[in-house]
C-alpha cells in the first residue's frame, strides 16, 4: 500500500492548489457554492495528474532504473508490477470520468487538454528541447483556468502571466538540478534532452523567467484594474514576499541542488513555508478586507 501511495504521488497534490488562484482573486474564497465546486475540482485533476504519473513512469520505467534517485519509484524497483500500476490508473481515470459528469463543458475541455498536453509530454515533448520546459508550464496554466471556468468567473490576464513565468523558472531550475547532478555524479543522460541544456543556458532562461514572473506580478497589484476591483493600493505590499521566495528558491537550487523536486522545496524548507504563508495570508486579507469588515 506504502508504494501505492508513492505510485500515485499523493505529496504533487499540492499542484493542483493553483486551480484556487481565480478563486483567491476574484472575491469568492469564502463562499461556500464557489468553494466547494473548486473543492471538486481539485479532486478531479488530483486524480487525473495522478493517471499521468502512473502512465509517465510506466513508459519511462527502463531510463528510471538508470537514475541514482528515480530508480527508488515503485514501478521501476519493481515494488509495483506494471498491470498493477495499469489497474489503478484505470481505476483513477474512472473516478475522474464520474466526476467531469456533473461539472460544465469548458472545464471538462480543460481537463483533456491537461491530459492531452501530458500524454504528448510522456511520450515526445519530453524529448523536444525548450518544448519540454513549455509542456510544463502549460500544465499549470491549464489548471489556473480550469480553476475559474469550473465556477464561471473571468480570469486576469495577469495571472495567467504570472503563471506562466513562474511554472517557466520551476521547470528550467528542476532541468538545471538534473544536469548538475548528473555532472556531480558522473552518470550517464537519463533524459535525452539534457544534452542540448547546459548550466549556464538554464541559469539565464532561469534569470528571465524569474524577472519576468516578478515584474508581472508587482504590475498587477499597481495596474488601475486590481487597484479598483480590491479598492485598495495596499497589494503593492505584498511582492516583497514573491521577490523573497523567488530568490530562496535560487538559493536552495544553487546552494543545496534542490531544485529537481519543487513540491519538496516548498513543502520542507522552512523559511520557503513562513514566506507562503505570510503571503496568503497578506493577500486575502487586502483582498478581502471589506468583506471581513477590517480597515486598513
Amino acid at each position: 500500500m506504502f508504494s501505492i501511495i508513492k505510485l500515485i504521488r499523493i505529496k504533487q497534490w499540492i499542484k493542483n492548489l493553483f486551480l484556487f488562484a481565480p478563486l483567491v482573486f476574484s472575491q469568492h474564497l469564502f463562499e461556500v457554492e464557489y468553494f466547494s465546486r473548486v473543492l471538486i475540482g481539485f479532486i478531479t485533476f488530483c486524480f487525473l495528474s495522478s493517471v499521468v504519473y502512473i502512465l509517465n513512469d510506466i513508459v519511462d520505467v527502463e531510463s528510471d532504473r538508470s537514475h541514482p534517485i528515480k530508480k527508488y519509484r515503485p514501478i521501476a524497483s519493481g515494488k509495483v508490477k506494471v498491470f498493477t500500476a495499469i489497474i489503478f490508473a484505470v481505476i483513477l481515470l474512472f473516478l475522474v470520468v464520474v466526476s467531469a459528469v456533473n461539472q460544465n463543458t469548458k472545464f471538462n475541455l480543460a481537463l483533456l487538454f491537461y491530459l492531452g498536453i501530458n500524454i504528448a509530454y510522456t511520450y515526445k515533448l519530453k524529448n523536444v528541447v525548450l518544448l519540454d520546459i513549455f509542456s510544463i508550464a502549460f500544465g499549470f496554466m491549464i489548471r489556473i483556468i480550469a480553476g475559474a471556468w469550473i465556477v464561471d468567473i473571468e480570469i486576469s490576464n495577469w495571472l495567467i502571466l504570472c503563471t506562466l513565468f513562474l511554472s517557466l523558472f520551476l521547470a528550467i531550475t528542476k532541468r538545471r538540478s538534473e544536469i548538475q547532478l548528473i555532472e556531480e555524479q558522473g552518470i550517464n543522460q537519463t533524459r535525452k534532452v539534457l544534452g542540448d541544456y547546459s548550466i549556464n543556458f538554464a541559469d539565464q532562461m532561469a534569470t528571465v523567467v524569474a524577472s519576468g514572473a516578478v515584474i508581472s506580478y508587482a504590475l498587477y497589484t499597481v495596474s488601475e484594474r486590481t487597484i479598483n476591483t480590491f479598492h485598495s493600493e495596499n497589494l503593492i505590499f505584498t511582492t516583497p514576499f514573491v521577490v523573497f521566495g523567488i530568490f530562496r528558491y535560487l538559493f536552495l537550487v544553487h546552494k543545496k541542488n534542490l531544485g529537481e523536486n519543487p513540491t519538496m522545496v516548498v513543502t520542507t524548507d522552512l523559511p520557503m513555508i513562513i514566506n507562503i504563508l505570510i503571503w496568503i495570508g497578506a493577500a486575502i486579507l487586502i483582498i478581502y478586507k471589506s468583506k471581513l469588515g477590517i480597515v486598513l
